[in-house]
């Protein structure tokens, strides 16, 4: 009988270890997304001499990074409802680390948004694969409460990226911050090793190539799961449309450095993983969700209206800080919303609210760096904020009814 509860202790304590793993683990993955995009942020303007090329042009980098995000998670989430989670994972991670070797040593600009290409789509199966066995293992409030414990996580690489860049960018380069997006890469792989199978053959849709990718079908069709994608859409366009633009407002337009920068982008990014476990105390995430878009609103108003008065840094960042926690006060709850909504091809679910988000962010990011970056800026907030509360308000009276 000792021996038996002596097992048993034992066998509790291996799965709560395994179970912390897992959330840290798939926290880093999910933080692809960030570190991807942010960690070379400071690096932009010198990258735009380095290449002899424009700022658009540069920008464009994040383009197609985020147009890979978008599509690998198209192709790696179904996939994984066939095939299982993990293999899926380790040959993503894999093409990840290849690409980014490649994209140290790009000899021109053309080369380098290439990779950046195939680094997104490498990256993409991470980011798809982790919301997929967070649904394979919990539910309801749990999932919700695992999904606030990977934001807050997920809050640290936007911290923490673009602060590393902005210290090493004189020391190491650009081609050195893709080294450590290299290692990054190689320490996760080493973690996909360890990761066991989420989901069971038995659960598996064991259809062929053609059902498998025809699911896509069943997903779209799903209106209440497409409304909160797409409220959550526009939501990141906000998240994005500051990533490609900070950059330049803060250092060129308000005159601070590559370091000063990523010190204001990591305060920044810390409204974002503040609003992560804030998001919880709505008893009702659609209510949750409404005050996430009005805020959006109510300061993506004042932020064009301050731009268009030529205000100071410091109203910008108080406008902005807010706006970004607003924002992201809606993340986990409409992560958890949609996957709730459609369980039954939850990899495919992923990969479709993935790429929507990040398909927002390829779209903006060059339109922020087209004309007077500041006003192109306020205007792709507020219509970003006023689109998302549209479809917010769908989902409310969906639920209502």
């Amino acid at each position: 009988m000792i021996s038996g509860y002596c097992t048993y202790s034992s066998a509790r304590r291996s799965a709560e270890r395994y179970n912390g793993f897992l959330i840290v683990f798939l926290g880093f993955l999910t933080a692809f997304g960030p570190l991807v995009t942010d960690m070379y942020l400071p690096t932009l303007p010198s990258m735009t001499g380095y290449f002899g090329t424009s700022q658009s042009m540069v920008q464009l980098g994040l383009t197609t990074s985020m147009i890979g995000l978008a599509l690998g998670q198209l192709f790696f989430g179904p996939l994984s409802d066939k095939s299982g989670r993990r293999p899926l994972l380790l040959a993503s991670l894999m093409l990840f680390a290849l690409s980014t070797v490649v994209c140290m040593f790009a000899p021109n600009i053309y080369v380098f948004l290439v990779m950046r290409f195939f680094q997104g789509i490498g990256a993409a199966g991470g980011i798809v694969i982790s919301r997929s066995v967070a649904i394979d293992r919990y539910h309801g409030r749990r999932l919700a409460g695992i999904l606030a414990i990977i934001g807050m996580i997920n809050g640290i690489a936007p911290v923490a990226a673009p602060v590393l860049g902005g210290v090493l960018t004189d020391v190491i380069g650009w081609r050195g911050i893709f080294g450590i997006l290299l290692g990054l890469g190689v320490l996760l792989l080493g973690g996909a090793m360890l990761f066991r199978e989420s989901l069971p053959a038995s659960r598996r849709t064991g259809q062929g190539w053609v059902q498998t990718f025809g699911n896509f079908g069943a997903i779209l069709r799903n209106r209440r799961f497409m409304y909160i994608v797409l409220q959550l859409g526009f939501a990141q366009g906000i998240l994005f449309a500051n990533i490609a633009s900070s950059p330049f407002i803060v250092q060129q337009h308000y005159g601070f450095s590559p370091l000063a920068f990523s010190i204001i982008f990591a305060v920044n990014a810390l409204a974002i993983m503040a609003a992560a476990p804030l998001s919880l105390k709505f008893r009702k995430q659609e209510n949750g969700v409404l005050v996430s878009c009005i805020g959006m609103c109510v300061f993506s108003a004042c932020l064009l209206v301050a731009f268009c008065s030529g205000c100071g840094f410091w109203v910008y960042e108080s406008i902005i800080f807010l706006l970004l926690f607003f924002m992201a006060l809606s993340f986990t709850l409409s992560t958890t919303m949609a996957m709730e909504s459609e369980r039954r091809y939850a990899g495919g679910a992923s990969a479709v609210l993935g790429a929507v988000c990040f398909a927002f962010g390829g779209l903006v990011s060059p339109i922020v760096g087209m004309g007077d970056i500041l006003v192109a800026t306020g205007i792709v907030f507020l219509v970003c904020a006023v689109a998302s509360l549209c479809f917010a308000l769908s989902v409310r009276r969906g639920a209502q009814r």
